[in-house]
């Protein structure tokens, strides 16, 4: 079974799944998300041949939760018998090559948050984060459809402000390609349950300094619809193959 959760505008994407049970975060533990596009469940069913739950939405660590609530979802979806997730999100792109309204698949990432949802001799190898064999498929996918999916790496901060045009000069520096506020703990979490994880940024806008329009929600939420039908079509192509598998 495969979990996906999405980000920010993408929520068009559980248009795709066909829908046996209706979850509400509350049911699973979560608080409610207090961000617009966001919806606040899980969608349990099928998309194209393969069983999934979608978590419709997530908490953050910027609306004063801590890093164990924030990735509450990841673990009761693995107690749901979830093996492999799918990570969605919302970012600014820093890559020249990479432009807003297109894909990046996360070949790894910097997690700068400060925080971590494990604790104890809790010690994870991310070596690996991203599932190299599901990072294959998703690769191959694109390619036969004719999608434009960049690869690279993902800078998750807290937020909720975004980056200062020094901030992104920095982490373009230390090797970043996109930059957004999720995902990075929710990967830790599910690699900690063994669980495989592949991930995709929706890249909704140049990062400050970059591009010459000031950062707007708004903004990120309409492009993430926008392009949500191309992550829709790519996952069924994968999803649809005997699950994937």
């Amino acid at each position: 079974m495969t979990g996906i959760v999405l980000g920010s505008g993408l929520g068009p994407l559980a248009d795709a799944v066909h829908v046996e049970r209706v979850v509400g975060f509350g049911e699973a533990g979560l608080p409610g998300s207090s961000v617009p596009g966001h919806e606040g469940r899980f969608l349990v069913g099928h998309f194209g041949r393969e069983p999934v739950i979608v978590q419709q939405g997530r908490v953050h660590l910027y609306e004063g939760h801590d890093a164990r609530v924030v990735t509450t979802g990841i673990r009761w979806m693995a107690g749901q018998g979830v093996t492999r997730v799918i990570l969605t999100n919302a970012a600014g792109t820093l890559n020249a090559e990479h432009a807003p309204g297109t894909w990046m698949m996360l070949a790894d990432h910097l997690n700068l948050t400060g925080v971590s949802p494990l604790a104890g001799p809790q010690f994870v190898d991310l070596s690996a984060a991203y599932d190299p064999g599901l990072r294959v498929v998703f690769r191959h996918a694109a390619k036969e459809s004719g999608m434009v999916l960049h690869e690279g790496v993902y800078a998750g901060l807290r937020g909720p402000q975004y980056e200062t045009p020094a901030e992104i000069r920095m982490l373009r520096a230390i090797g970043a390609d996109a930059v957004g506020m999720s995902t990075v703990l929710e990967t830790i979490q599910a690699r900690a349950l063994g669980l495989q994880v592949a991930a995709f940024s929706c890249l909704t806008n140049w990062a400050a300094g970059i591009g010459q329009e000031p950062l707007d929600h708004a903004e990120v939420l309409a492009a993430g619809k926008l392009a949500a039908d191309a992550m829709i079509g790519l996952l069924g192509q994968v999803l649809g193959r005997d699950g994937g598998r």
